[in-house]
């Protein structure tokens, strides 16, 4: 009988939205899973696997604050089959699957932690309109089973207190600020070690914080904290709380560390605008494959790929958005192509809201990885990118809302 399979490392990912545990193994294994009650615990049989260190200490890998996990261990259950307990802070509808390997991964048991009632985010946007911004709090440095840290960057206070300056729109709109990959799927990673989910949560952050301080502007996150979100989800999460813009933000890498410079995209409905865009198009479509998609949850919304009526009057409008975004863009950094290119990422088919996505610049080239870390820039990318969406919206104001919200 050969060896059996080891638990590599656990890795946890706390958010409001849920929390993802990753356990990495260096072979296929077995489970099943089943939930408790009095008091609320989700139980996953893992069999066949060997019991070692890195289950033995699994405990210490909750963070206090985890919104759903308050406990979580593993024992020997009977022979060969090892037991994970999780106990819980609410009710939750558990996921748990396999996922095979991919990148730098190897096997991975994914165990999904949502809860059983979620906010409703056209009511948290309702409630959350305030005068004052919260500041930027730096991400949580995820806690991992194997000892090794996690490398995050640490994004710098941001505050803006008041509204000021001439409204641009007549009526309030919602911006959808999406920043690329998270959780288990780092992004590109820059020849420092910088993680480009890092670096566009960052900025992201800076942009939410100078478009709320806009009159009649509000932003949104498509994730606040460290953790990997679908891609449809995040157009689903655009279009549940009726966005006006979709604005997703990214830093490139390419084969040759001299590419550099800043990139602005939108969807295409025939095919890529060149051969680069294609590429970075398969590329950012392929997140989903790292990050670790549920494939057993079949949702109406995520299975309806073909572009609506709608898509053609939106890219039009996508294409004045990012026209106004890159020009802004070329005043602060060299511009990679001097147009908005076109390729058909998946995060750009919401088929009723202007998209664009941002590729700040190359991570992979050492320079702009520098550049990338550093406030100041991080500052005037944020700058640019809000005078781009101020042009838009002064040159195409937007249309009355319709009373009926969209459906997700």
């Amino acid at each position: 009988m050969g060896r059996l399979p080891s638990i590599l490392a656990v890795r946890i990912w706390p958010a409001a939205d849920y929390t993802r545990v990753t356990l990495e193994h260096d072979a296929p294994l077995k489970f099943n899973y089943f939930t408790v009650e009095n008091p609320d615990r989700l139980v996953v049989d893992i069999e066949g696997v060997e019991f070692n260190s890195v289950l033995d200490s699994i405990a210490k890998n909750v963070a206090a604050d985890d919104p759903y996990i308050k406990l979580l261990r593993a024992g020997r259950f009977k022979p060969g089959v090892v037991r994970l307990v999780m106990e819980l802070k609410a009710r939750i509808n558990p996921q748990v699957f396999n996922l095979k390997p991919v990148g730098e991964y190897g096997h991975r048991l994914v165990l999904d932690v949502y809860p059983q009632d979620p906010p409703d985010p056209l009511l948290a946007l309702l409630q959350g309109r305030e005068e004052a911004v919260e500041p930027i709090r730096p991400e949580v440095e995820p806690r991992t089973g194997d000892g090794k840290p996690e490398p995050v960057q640490e994004a710098p206070e941001v505050r803006t207190t008041r509204k000021s300056g001439k409204p641009v729109v007549d009526r309030l709109v919602t911006i959808t600020l999406d920043p690329g990959h998270g959780g288990e799927d780092p992004g590109a990673v820059g020849k420092a070690g910088t993680q480009e989910k890092a670096v566009t949560l960052a900025v992201a952050r800076r942009v939410k914080a100078r478009l709320d301080a806009e009159p009649n502007m509000r932003a949104v996150l498509t994730r606040d904290s460290d953790f990997f979100v679908p891609l449809q989800m995040r157009v689903q999460k655009a279009r549940r709380i009726q966005a006006d813009l979709f604005v997703s933000i990214h830093a490139d890498a390419w084969v040759k560390p001299d590419a550099r410079g800043s990139s602005v995209f939108v969807l295409s409905e025939r095919g890529a605008s060149s051969s680069a865009a294609r590429w970075l198009a398969q590329r950012e479509n392929e997140a989903d494959l790292v990050g670790g998609v549920n494939i057993d949850v079949k949702d109406p919304f995520l299975a309806r790929t073909l572009l609506d009526l709608s898509q053609t009057a939106t890219i039009s409008d996508s294409l004045k958005l990012g026209k106004y975004v890159l020009g802004e863009l070329g005043g602060i950094n060299t511009l990679h192509k001097a147009s908005v290119e076109q390729a058909g990422f998946a995060v750009l088919k919401a088929p009723d809201i202007p998209s664009i996505l941002i590729e700040t610049a190359f991570i992979s080239n050492p320079e702009e990885e520098r550049r990338l870390n550093d406030d100041a820039y991080q500052d005037k990318l944020a700058d640019a990118i809000v005078r781009g969406i101020r042009q838009y919206f002064a040159k195409n104001p937007p249309p009355p809302k319709a009373k009926m919200a969209r459906l997700g």
